[in-house]
């Protein structure tokens, strides 16, 4: 069975929305606006493209990032080549971009829960906020790595939903706090 991980950019107060600068949100491009850059604090985020080996994307990411990160070798290379999965009960065939490698479209998370049964390495979720919450609830997230920046941002999409279910216990297998304030934290589901 393959290990699903989601990775994400959160403020202390569970906030996802716009880390990059994303328009339509007030506090968009949080993640370096005021925050003094530490390259140590984003080592995880070449560490997880070593560890991939498919890239899984709701499709409002995969509309973002899909125009942008195929010339992006230097910052992604592993991505570039990496089969990609995107969800969507929308996107058609004829929406992917062709120069970003092999794409798959799922249309459900029964097709998500069947891909972490084939063989291969660990499956990376990036961004994708309305789907994480989906795969968190339906129980097929294994591990969170998450960058906690020490900001509150109040509204925004959140990275986990309002659902009401039984509590899940969650075991922190590493973490590390940086000079800017960033916390990595990482995360296992015990079941």
């Amino acid at each position: 069975m393959r290990t699903l991980i989601a990775t994400a950019f959160v403020s202390l107060d569970g906030v996802v929305e716009a880390p990059g600068g994303e328009a339509g949100y007030r506090n968009a491009g949080w993640t370096f606006k005021d925050i003094e850059f530490d390259p140590a604090a984003y080592a995880l985020k070449g560490a997880e493209q070593e560890e991939a080996a498919a890239l899984l994307l709701g499709r409002v990411s995969y509309e973002a990032f899909s125009p942008v990160w195929p010339d992006m070798t230097e910052e992604f290379p592993h991505y570039k080549v990496m089969p990609k999965y995107v969800v969507s009960t929308t996107l058609r065939d004829e929406d992917l971009v062709t120069n970003w490698g092999e794409t798959t479209i799922l249309r459900s998370l029964d097709e998500v829960a069947a891909l972490k049964e084939t063989e291969g390495g660990p499956i990376i979720v990036n961004g994708s906020a309305t789907l994480v919450r989906e795969l968190t609830d339906a129980g097929l997230v294994d591990r969170l790595n998450l960058l906690v920046f020490p900001v509150l941002l109040g509204a925004g999409k959140r990275l986990f939903s309002e659902t009401d279910k039984d509590k899940q216990p969650l075991k922190l297998v590493e973490s590390e706090t940086y000079s800017n304030g960033i916390q990595k934290q990482i995360f296992e589901f015990v079941r």
